[in-house]
């Protein structure tokens, strides 16, 4: 693989800077936020004076973790826009999540905030190896949806060719790969994952496109992911975080020379981890669930909002800025097994180690023989397995499943294309259990 780590000349000041400086930076711009919001946006006006905490009792950093919670459910009971700061006139674009598990949250952006967000996926592109110039194929979802729109914006803020192919049409992203000859992809890793087995089917090489970097996010995907997709594609696998209510795409992202976990913009975001069930926050290094308050934004400011990704804060290596650990699941995507608590990341890590299957994968919960859970796992053969090696592949798992997680489970081996396909996202749970 090309070596593609940026010129320290081509950072920003911010990304050179001292942790003393970014924290100074960071309460400044938190005590701005926190007067904003109470003065703008009657959510939270009630919320404070609720939690008896007023703007200005926030003298230092810590005393953040006074100030109350912002949850999916409060987006959703100010839809659509009892959650913006400023007029609307004020607001140049509309977000919104797809509302498939209830209604969407919307987020809106003042241009500033456009500018800010397109800034921060620049940085963010560069620190994973995108250079001004590169061609970037750009398979995330556009519309609703930030990742498309976003990872468009900030491309072209770095000084890149996009390609805004968008989701779908796999057949025809082979093709426009190869004739384009992009150096970067943008997509979730689910979805390279289906371009990849279009490009072998259609006789092409992954290792042999032009592709050089691959920026995968919107869903979590596990360190041997990475290591798979290198190998197949002969690319630099790097992730990028980011959520529509705090901004998009953007908010933290890895670093292509140390790949070592995400760091954090923190001049425009701070981190919290805080225990998921007492709400404690907790020290640097302890797992728990992620909290973001946003710095500079101007439409919709939100204020230690509970993103529900399982993960911890690490220092800075690459940039001064703290590292969130590779994202292990969703408070919400825990999956309860008969007592056991797993995620489907650990299942993923374990299919790869099984060299007759795919990566394509479902979890199926049930409940077909009595009161007791059940989970099903689906998952594809390699083409190249024969109905005997994807036996002793199901019966390789099972015992993987039972030894590491400690819960037994059924699987299922599939023929290729045996397990939904998905241009976005993929729906790695399936629960067929009966409503109590």
């Amino acid at each position: 693989m090309q070596d593609r780590t940026p010129s320290p000349e081509s950072l920003e000041p911010i990304e050179r800077a001292s942790v003393d400086e970014i924290r100074a930076l960071q309460l400044q711009r938190l005590q701005d936020t926190v007067r904003r919001t109470y003065a703008n946006v009657p959510h939270y006006r009630a919320a404070f004076d609720a939690a008896g905490v007023h703007p200005d009792d926030i003298r230092q950093l810590s005393d953040l973790a006074r100030l109350p919670f912002t949850t999916k459910s409060d987006l959703r009971d100010n839809y659509p826009f009892g959650m913006f700061a400023v007029p609307r006139e004020q607001v140049s674009r509309v977000h919104a999540s797809s509302g498939t598990t209830g209604k969407a949250t919307v987020v809106g952006y003042t241009k500033q905030d456009i500018t800010t967000w397109a800034g921060l996926m620049a940085r963010s592109l560069r620190a994973g190896g995108v250079r001004p110039s590169d061609r970037v194929h750009v398979a995330y979802g556009y519309g609703l949806f930030t990742g498309g729109l976003g990872a468009h914006y900030g491309a072209e803020a770095l000084g890149c060719t996009v390609i805004p192919v968008s989701g779908g049409m796999t057949e025809r992203q082979v093709t426009l790969i190869r004739d384009f000859e992009p150096e970067v992809i943008m997509v979730t890793p689910s979805y390279m994952l289906a371009i990849v087995d279009e490009m072998e089917r259609q006789g092409v090489d992954p290792a042999s496109t032009s592709l050089r970097v691959g920026v995968f996010g919107a869903e979590p995907w596990t360190t041997d992911m990475r290591a798979a997709m290198e190998q197949r594609l002969d690319l630099h696998a790097v992730d990028i975080y980011g959520l529509s209510e705090v901004m998009g795409p953007g908010v933290a992202m890895e670093c292509v020379d140390t790949k070592d976990g995400l760091h954090v913009w923190e001049d425009h975001f701070y981190p919290e981890i805080i225990d998921p069930i007492t709400d404690e926050v907790l020290p640097d290094g302890r797992e728990g669930e992620l909290v973001f308050t946003s710095l500079t934004k101007e439409a919709m400011p939100v204020i230690r909002y509970r993103t529900r990704d399982l993960t911890r804060l690490l220092p800075g290596t690459a940039r001064p800025m703290r590292r969130i650990q590779k994202i292990t699941g969703r408070t919400d995507d825990m999956i309860i097994l008969r007592g056991v608590n797993l995620f489907p990341t650990q299942i993923e890590e374990l299919i790869l180690q099984t060299p007759a299957l795919s990566a394509h994968f479902q979890c199926v919960l049930h409940r077909d023989h009595g009161p007791m859970d059940e989970m099903t796992v689906h998952v594809e053969r390699r083409p190249d397995a024969t109905a005997a090696d994807a036996e002793a592949a199901a019966t390789s798992l099972r015992t993987l499943v039972k030894n590491v997680i400690g819960v037994s489970v059924v699987v299922r081996v599939l023929e290729p294309e045996g397990v939904e396909r998905s241009a976005g996202k993929m729906r790695r749970v399936v629960d067929r259990r009966p409503a109590r």
